[in-house]
């Protein structure tokens, strides 16, 4: 059964509730500049790729593990002492890791941006207001935008955009995902479609955007519900 936009939502907002109170109830002492409390989780991995891995008793949460392969322990039953870190929400940045008694991650180095998109800067990306092919000043000159739709994998990916009977509007090839988004893609394999945050790139020509749908070229930085 897949969920409506409404229900992950909300789901996503419990989730979060969730994960804000066990990290209450774990604290054990407070740490310095950017961290809250030292807190503990143990749980399975429902998903990990690069440095980000999302345990099932940490919801809300992107546990950060610099410098790991955190594909390597999907399915795992893992033990994560680490920080929330107040400047980077949700990031809970690991300090260990311990997998049937034994520690498998100590982090060497802190926390860097890289290809993670902050809720802030997240939050003033506009949307894009796209209702069809044949109206370029939609997309062009934006620099950057955030659409609503689903992906479609193949050779070439895409992101089909329909309007509210669920028809096909248009579509925006893509030409690259971020780790930090495929891991969301991840996160989000039970919904349908959800928000792209899009590095809007080169226009398709006009003749095969009446062909194809397709039309324009983007680097998805960030996914979300929202």
């Amino acid at each position: 059964m897949r969920f409506t936009k409404t229900a992950g939502i909300v789901l996503l907002g419990l989730a979060v509730l969730a994960g804000s109170v066990a990290c209450q109830k774990t604290a054990e002492t407070t740490a310095a500049e950017d961290h809250v409390a030292v807190t503990e989780f143990e749980g399975v991995v429902r998903t990990g790729l690069g440095r980000y891995m999302y345990l099932s008793t940490a919801q809300g949460f992107d546990i950060v593990l610099p410098g790991f392969d955190a594909a390597s322990v999907v399915g795992k039953t893992l033990k994560v002492k680490g920080n929330l870190l107040v400047d980077h929400p949700p990031v809970f940045l690991a300090d260990s890791v311990e997998s049937g008694g034994q520690t498998i991650y100590t982090r060497s180095g802190g926390f860097a941006p890289e290809d993670f998109v902050e809720m802030k800067v997240r939050e003033a990306v506009p949307a894009l207001a796209i209702t069809g092919v044949n109206k370029p000043e939609e997309w062009e000159g934006k620099g950057e935008g955030k659409v609503y739709g689903q992906l479609m994998k193949g050779d070439v990916s895409a992101i089909v955009l329909t309007d509210d009977k669920g028809r096909e509007t248009a579509r925006i090839i893509v030409d690259s995902v971020s780790t930090y988004s495929n891991y969301y893609i991840q996160k989000l394999k039970l919904f349908d479609k959800f928000w792209f945050y899009l590095k809007v790139k080169d226009s398709v020509d006009r003749k095969d955007r009446a062909k194809t749908k397709a039309i324009f070229h983007a680097d998805v930085v960030g996914v979300g519900l929202y």
